[in-house]
């Protein structure tokens, strides 16, 4: 008896607490007290829980990756370019400065010179390909062939030991772009419709539409997808079949000059899976 009692007592003691926190929880967010301005810096505990959150999540999403061999120096070499055009903005280079807007950027990003002393390569390898939310880290995953990924992952290897003089040089002796291994054609992949659904995010569709499936804010920039499988036409013009809507994700302008949808450089492939999730939308 004297045991049912006790359970009872921890039973409601935690049930209270629970909706206590809950309720501090709900004060919190619905009366704004916390500033989310990237003026002003995290709580201390507030980053630390943030960023154990992500190593963590790192780690699991990618200890199943298998890593290619990364000595090879053309590899580096290719990926100092990438690293040039693409990171550098954010997280400096030896002897180049961030730009203001990785600079402004809350949390801060950091210089990958000490990325080896944290993180393995299957997990930069995820990081660059997948992003992290509410960092500001996008995801490269449909920007960059994934040879390009691990020729990154390869230069962060040797970031290190490189001072501003030798990242300089190595930026300007990558092997040519005609060497690069060439990803296979569109054509030969079969079609994804989940990949597309992610695509659409990626190539931000959903700032302007509101698209059943991707999540985001209320947007009334473009009409709604929803029942896009239904419709007749596309934007007015085509009629709406795959390919049609295919050839106009990567060839807007052309199929109607002036349109005030921008021309997002959507690959054929991205452009051919989008279409067969949006052609799922009833």
């Amino acid at each position: 008896m004297r045991k049912i009692k006790l359970l009872s007592i921890i039973a409601v003691t935690t049930t209270g607490l629970g909706l206590t926190a809950a309720l501090m929880a709900a004060a919190v967010l619905y009366s704004g007290a916390y500033d989310i301005s990237a003026t002003r810096q995290h709580w201390q505990a507030t980053h630390s829980m943030l960023e154990i959150a992500m190593r963590q999540s790192v780690r699991r999403h990618a200890k199943d990756i298998d890593e290619p061999a990364l000595s090879d120096p053309q590899m580096a070499l290719r990926g100092a370019v990438s690293f040039h055009a693409n990171c550098v903005q954010c997280h400096g280079a030896p002897g180049v400065a961030q730009s203001g807007i990785g600079l402004s950027m809350q949390p801060l990003p950091g210089p990958l010179v000490d990325a080896k002393q944290h993180w393995r390569p299957r997990e930069l390898y995820w990081v660059v390909r997948h992003g992290i939310k509410m960092t500001g880290m996008p995801a490269w995953q449909y920007r960059l062939a994934d040879e390009e990924i691990w020729d990154l992952v390869a230069f962060m290897q040797q970031l290190p030991q490189l001072d501003a003089a030798q990242y300089a040089q190595w930026t300007q002796q990558a092997m040519p772009r005609g060497e690069h291994p060439v990803p296979a054609a569109a054509a030969t992949f079969a079609v994804d419709v989940e990949r597309g659904r992610q695509a659409l995010h990626q190539y931000a569709c959903s700032a302007c539409h509101s698209i059943p499936g991707v999540t985001g804010s209320k947007v009334h920039v473009g009409p709604p997808l929803k029942g896009m499988g239904t419709r007749t036409l596309i934007a007015g013009t085509l009629a709406n079949t795959p390919p049609n809507l295919a050839l106009w994700l990567t060839h807007t302008q052309q199929v109607k000059p002036g349109t005030a949808m921008p021309q997002l450089g959507v690959s054929a492939r991205d452009a051919q899976d989008m279409a067969a999730y949006l052609a799922t939308l009833r």
